[in-house]
């Protein structure tokens, strides 16, 4: 194969894999562990885990495409974005049951000139309780198990049949690479534009953040709910 036309096909794998990062079901995953981390660093961190499972996941299936010849059916495609979509929803409810555990959100209600008003408050719990949940391999696991299940679900799929059309082995293998490479860069960054609000709100505007993060898991849940109702009730998967 020309050197330049191998350029060319790694270069677009590249590209593709910045594209691939930005999708509405990877940023809405990454959001839910990233509100909970006050640093960009750790936020990057985040999106790096999330590509190191993604592409250890894509390796696989490529080694499998290109070498055992198995091919991935349409049928388990819509499996595996049914799984994302059922993913998707878990990551929501725990976010949600950490906010509820770490702030608490009640209603208040005071007098004023003879009338009354409630108002809502939100109180968030200390903030080493919130660092404790984080130790050891809890941080690194979670990204990677999630970058895994979309590394073998939705577009990434698409990627693999453009290694039908690579004739050398090494070529689409290097291709599956550069392409979880370039995906693994564009999460990095997502991540930490997603956490950039989450730092800026940390201390000084708690309830801002405590409403950030709600919104991240909604956007999470609701998007889970959406994903496994088209493709499991309305699409074929269970017809």
């Amino acid at each position: 194969m020309n050197f330049l036309v191998t350029l060319s096909i790694l270069a677009s794998g590249f590209v593709l894999g910045l594209k691939h990062a930005v999708e509405a079901d990877h940023v809405a995953a990454v959001s839910t562990i990233v509100g909970e981390h006050k640093s960009l660093a750790s936020s990057s961190l985040i999106g790096g885990l999330w590509g190191l499972g993604h592409t250890i996941s894509l390796m696989i299936a490529g080694v499998a495409i290109v070498w055992l010849h198995i091919n991935i059916g349409s049928r388990m495609s819509l499996a595996l974005e049914f799984c994302v979509g059922v993913m998707l929803i878990v990551l929501g409810v725990n976010a949600l049951r950490k906010l509820r555990r770490n702030g608490r959100i009640h209603m208040h209600v005071h007098h004023h000139g003879g009338r009354e008003h409630a108002h809502l408050h939100i109180h968030q719990a200390r903030g080493d309780e919130e660092l404790h949940s984080h130790h050891g391999l809890k941080l690194g696991a979670k990204p990677v198990v999630i970058g895994m299940v979309h590394g073998f679900a939705g577009s990434a799929a698409l990627m693999l049949l453009i290694l039908s059309t690579i004739q050398h082995a090494m070529v689409a293998l290097a291709y599956v690479l550069i392409f979880g490479i370039g995906s693994t860069g564009g999460m990095m960054i997502m991540s930490a534009l997603v956490g950039l609000p989450a730092r800026l709100t940390a201390k000084r505007f708690s309830r801002a953040n405590l409403l950030l993060r709600g919104a991240a898991a909604i956007f999470s849940l609701s998007l889970g709910l959406f994903m496994t109702y088209e493709i499991g009730f309305r699409g074929e998967l269970f017809r």
